[in-house]
């Protein structure tokens, strides 16, 4: 069984910095850490790793070279390799042209059964690239999910939806994007970091996939950050001291009479 296990490299919390130009992410070497979700979608491949024979999990990042230290770090989780998809001519890419790039790079890299993934990232937080990816490699895809069991030709999932959950059985192969409920995250092992140490990455650019340059980065963007601000908020603060009597408490029932909420 071949497991692809998506994991962005994000900005820590603190840490998220956006372009007032072009509106684009900056992405750097600092203080960045994997997509937590994507965090748990790697654990329950290592699970599944852990649980059945013959399972191989390759991890596949896309974003700047400095992103080969999540695809080393999901290696000494327990990852068996990695690619990372890197290139000058990516930078600034929407949900669509990440989409379509990844799926190239999973295309490219062979045949698999189940690529998993978190629901969303923290940093773009549109929940929308996983979907993508299953649409332009022609295969189902089930999000939402808080747990997976292997069977025989696919798997068996539990989703949340808005009503409670749903099991849904589907066929290999597959694009499951996961919830923080589907498994615990892990950690590194020793054995794990010197095989990082060791191992060899790829870093594919579009030498490597072959797009049409006006498909790639901000041009091959249909979406677009129009404006970049700061919420301002102001409050003004009305004090109603206790004197002993019932006009502070009169005075505050007036005051909701007068913003309807009374």
């Amino acid at each position: 069984m071949k497991i692809i296990a998506l994991v962005k490299q994000v900005p820590g919390t603190d840490s998220v910095k956006l372009d007032p130009i072009t509106g684009v992410m900056v992405r750097t070497g600092k203080d960045t850490i994997i997509n937590p979700l994507d965090e748990n979608a790697l654990a329950e491949a290592i699970r599944i790793k852990n649980t059945y024979p013959d399972v191989t999990i390759t991890a596949v990042s896309m974003g700047p070279v400095s992103a080969m230290k999540a695809i080393k770090e999901a290696i000494s989780m327990g990852a068996d390799d990695g690619i990372l998809i890197s290139g000058r001519e990516f930078a600034g890419s929407d949900t669509i042209a990440t989409a379509k790039v990844i799926a190239a790079a999973i295309r490219k890299n062979g045949d698999f059964d189940m690529i998993i993934c978190g629901e969303r990232a923290t940093d773009g937080e549109t929940g929308q690239t996983a979907a993508m990816i299953a649409h332009y490699l022609d295969i189902p895809a089930q999000t939402y999910v808080s747990q997976l069991e292997i069977v025989t030709d696919g798997v068996i999932v539990k989703r949340t939806v808005e009503s409670g959950f749903e099991r849904v059985q589907v066929n290999f192969p597959v694009l499951v994007s996961v919830n923080k409920d589907i498994s615990d995250t892990g950690f590194p092992t020793l054995s794990g970091k010197l095989k990082a140490k060791d191992v060899t990455v790829p870093m594919w650019g579009n030498t490597e996939l072959g797009f049409d340059k006006s498909e790639l980065g901000l041009t091959g963007s249909p979406t677009r950050v129009v404006k970049i601000f700061s919420p301002k908020l102001s409050r003004d603060t009305i004090m109603a001291k206790a004197n002993g009597t019932m006009k502070p408490i009169d005075e505050l029932i007036s005051f909701l009479v007068q913003k309807d909420v009374l």
